[in-house]
């Protein structure tokens, strides 16, 4: 278990390709101070924030900006996101999410409605890094191998304690029935 521990608590860094845009955005600089290998592109979406390793792509977009535009103008922008990154979030700041902040989160995911989009409600800066952070890291090598590890594990130590499967043990179906 210390062992496991101690794996967890290494810093984790990676290198991230960023819009030119948030060059001087406080986003940027917090992920500098964290050590990761920040390069900016101008070839990206203005707002873009990509974690190469893992490929997962997240869209920063403030709610007060979203309600100054025009609906066509920022729904055309995510589109453009959602077809260039197949891992895509959007990461929706506003300090208070009231009623109108969770109607424009609605009205996203109605337009959205199956696609690879998923919708980040944050608050500030520190939460937008630490939720994209968490995000990249979980679905990069070697964590993703741990996580599916584990879950195949849960799985199998679930099947083996159920009542339903020892029932099926004692009458003999257990033959004629493999849940893996």
């Amino acid at each position: 278990m210390a062992e496991s521990s101690e794996k967890e608590n290494i810093k984790w860094t990676t290198t991230i390709i960023m819009s030119s845009s948030l060059k001087s955005c406080e986003v940027a600089t917090a992920l500098e101070n964290q050590s990761h290998k920040v390069r900016y592109s101008a070839s990206v979406e203005n707002g873009s924030i990509i974690f190469s390793r893992t490929g997962v792509a997240f869209l920063l977009m403030d709610a007060k900006e979203c309600f100054m535009s025009a609906e066509e103008v920022f729904l055309a922008k995510i589109e453009k996101f959602i077809n260039i990154h197949q891992n895509s979030f959007l990461v929706l700041s506003a300090a208070l999410h009231g009623l109108e902040e969770w109607k424009l989160m609605f009205r996203i995911q109605q337009r959205f409605l199956g696609s690879n989009l998923r919708i980040l409600p944050v608050h500030n800066t520190v939460n937008a890094i630490d939720l994209m952070c968490t995000i990249a890291k979980i679905t990069s090598k070697p964590y993703i191998d741990s996580i599916c590890y584990r879950m195949i594990t849960t799985k199998a130590y679930i099947i083996e304690q159920s009542p339903v499967w020892k029932t099926l043990q004692q009458i003999n179906l257990s033959d004629s029935f493999n849940p893996n």
